[in-house]
């Protein structure tokens, strides 16, 4: 494989779901003029070596997105798809209107500005209660109250947040589970409905600062409990990052601010 710098690729790093730069979830967004080579996408995922890496290309229609960690690409990704379009935003790449339609491996989904914050439109994915897969408590240290699973996730609710804030899981442990990640929750106190984390070692990534396409799962498994559609909630990772949910049937609204880091050009490309 060889490189060539012809065509310099302009990329941002901006931190998702947060209330203040350098908080939230960080991810790169690579703004290419056409569609790009997978290969190379992976290569870059794993140079810039942050949870997500997120390659957005013009269509008639709106935008096509990807996502990649630094080690394979995934299906649906939320605070990687806020910061591509905060970088289209904000960055006055050419865009129809204020509503973003990105069309991806898990579908349409659309973005929408309300003043400095960002609605994502997604679908939800509900959990379906299951029976504990062997070595998951273990994994985790502690005993959940209730464990399911969702299209990509386990699900475990736990007893009180003190418990979700306080895991230490046992990563290569959790990499035999068989799904992308696993979602540890409980009832928030104060000003939060709930609490979560996040771990997927599976996917390349020990724990997840902020995971939007987690809270598709966590919103319709809180507000069935708490019987409220609009609920905030805490992602207790260091970081730690803020994300508004509304579930609105079989999608899922999830809104959150963005703060642009730095900006940059990429300037290898891979060719066979």
């Amino acid at each position: 494989m060889a490189f060539h710098g012809e065509q310099a690729t302009p990329y941002f790093l901006i931190d998702a779901f947060a209330q203040r730069p350098f908080e939230g979830n960080p991810a790169a967004v690579c703004v290419l003029t056409e569609a790009a080579d997978p290969k190379w996408m992976q290569l870059v995922a794993r140079e810039m070596n942050l949870s997500e890496t997120a390659f957005v290309s013009p269509r008639e229609s709106g935008f096509d997105l990807r996502w990649f960690t630094p080690a394979v690409e995934v299906d649906l990704c939320g605070h990687a798809s806020m910061a591509t379009a905060h970088a289209l935003w904000t960055k006055q790449v050419p865009v129809r209107d204020e509503v973003l339609v990105f069309h991806t491996r898990s579908g349409e989904l659309r973005a929408r500005r309300d003043g400095d914050w960002i609605q994502l439109d997604f679908p939800s994915n509900p959990a379906v209660q299951v029976s504990a897969p062997d070595g998951l408590g273990a994994a985790l240290g502690c005993t959940p109250q209730w464990i399911g699973k969702s299209r990509f996730d386990y699900l475990c609710l736990v007893d009180s947040e003190e418990i979700v804030r306080a895991l230490r899981p046992d990563f290569a442990a959790l990499v035999h589970l068989g799904t992308r990640g696993v979602i540890v929750t409980a009832r928030g106190t104060g000003r939060f409905d709930f609490v979560s984390r996040f771990f997927a070692p599976g996917a390349g990534i020990d724990e997840d600062p902020v995971t939007g396409s987690a809270h598709c799962s966590l919103g319709t498994f809180w507000a069935e409990r708490l019987h409220k559609d609009d609920l905030v909630a805490w992602q207790a990772s260091k970081r730690g990052g803020l994300v508004q949910v509304g579930v609105r049937g079989e999608r899922t609204l999830l809104g959150g601010r963005a703060f642009t880091i730095a900006e940059g050009t990429i300037c290898a490309r891979a060719i066979s």
